[in-house]
Parts: structure tokens; sequence; C-alpha cells
């Protein structure tokens, strides 16, 4: 039993015909396009997840400025 996976669902949601030539081995004519595509998803992709190391390295140093806040606070009451 072949599996199923999600992009064969979409795929055969969007063009039943298109997903039929692709199960019967026949390569897409826009090659260069579906490269394009992917090499776009690769960068968000990498964006994205730039974005969210860089997300929690802003929460990291904003609990330490509120640490550091509290103990010079502290220090001056002290």
């Amino acid at each position: 039993m072949a599996i199923i996976r999600s992009s064969d669902i979409g795929n055969y949601l969007y063009c039943r015909r298109a997903w039929w030539y692709r199960r019967l081995g026949f390569e897409s004519e826009n090659q260069a396009e579906l490269a394009a595509g992917t090499e776009i998803h690769r960068r968000h992709g990498r964006k994205v997840i730039v974005s969210g190391l860089t997300r929690s390295l802003a929460l990291l140093l904003l609990f330490a400025a509120l640490i550091l806040l509290v103990t010079y606070c502290t220090m001056q009451i002290v």
C-alpha cells in the first residue's frame, strides 16, 4: 500500500489531473518555477528560525536587565 502524504492530498484537491500525471511518473514542465518556489520556502524558513532565536535572546536580555535593575534598586535602599 502506498503512503499518502498531506502534500499528495493538497495536490489532488488542487488539480486531480496533475496529481494523476505525477502518479504516472510525468515530470512537470515548470521545473524552474518549482525550484524557485522551493528556494523561497527555504529562505523563509531560515528567517523564521533566526527571528525565533532573536526573540529568545531579546527575552533573555530583558530578564537579565530586570534582575540587574532589581539588584541595583535593592543596593540603593540598603
